[in-house]
């Protein structure tokens, strides 16, 4: 499924590349997703972002960073909703990202497997996503993601539950 389900950057593969996305046979209209992610370790930030900024406003996010690097894991539950639409559902989930290179491992109606690469400066990001549809009304997911950059690094896994509420949006896009 498009963007409520796949938030992550993976790890991509040219041996793997021949795959085709296909949609996963879920019904459209209005889904609701939890998704529960884990993080360990501080989050890179590109160079060229830093050097934008002046000395105090990079030592503030240094100290931020620090801050928020505790050696424990941090664990965060978010739940949304999104209209999927049969033109989202074609897409591959990260089209809209160009530091993205999504590979498709392997891709059906019912499951979906991707590995995807992303290159933001000199931070470089790297995992892997599943997804499968349990049923047209009902879907689920995981996946593992690392980030290297300027002396950080991180490491995110995400599971996710998405379930269909109704073949009408209203106002949610």
């Amino acid at each position: 499924m498009n963007r409520i389900l796949l938030g992550m950057a993976l790890l991509s593969s040219a041996a793997w590349a021949q795959s085709k996305f296909q949609p996963l046979n879920v019904k459209t209209g209005l889904w609701e997703s939890t998704t529960t992610s884990t993080t360990s370790g501080q989050m890179p930030i590109p160079s060229e972002f830093l050097q934008k900024l002046s000395p105090e406003q990079r030592a503030k996010v240094q100290a931020r960073m620090n801050a928020n690097s505790n050696s424990s894991p941090r664990t965060r539950t978010h739940t949304s909703k999104v209209c999927e639409t049969k033109e989202k559902l074609a897409e591959q989930p990260f089209s809209s990202q160009q530091e993205c290179k999504e590979t498709v491992v392997n891709s059906t109606g019912n499951r979906t497997e991707m590995k995807v690469s992303c290159d933001f400066g000199d931070v470089k990001s790297s995992g892997t996503m599943e997804v499968e549809a349990i049923s047209p009304e009902a879907v689920k997911g995981s996946g593992q993601m690392t980030s290297d950059g300027g002396g950080h690094a991180m490491t995110i896994n995400t599971e996710f539950s998405s379930k269909w509420l109704s073949p009408s949006c209203g106002d949610v896009k």
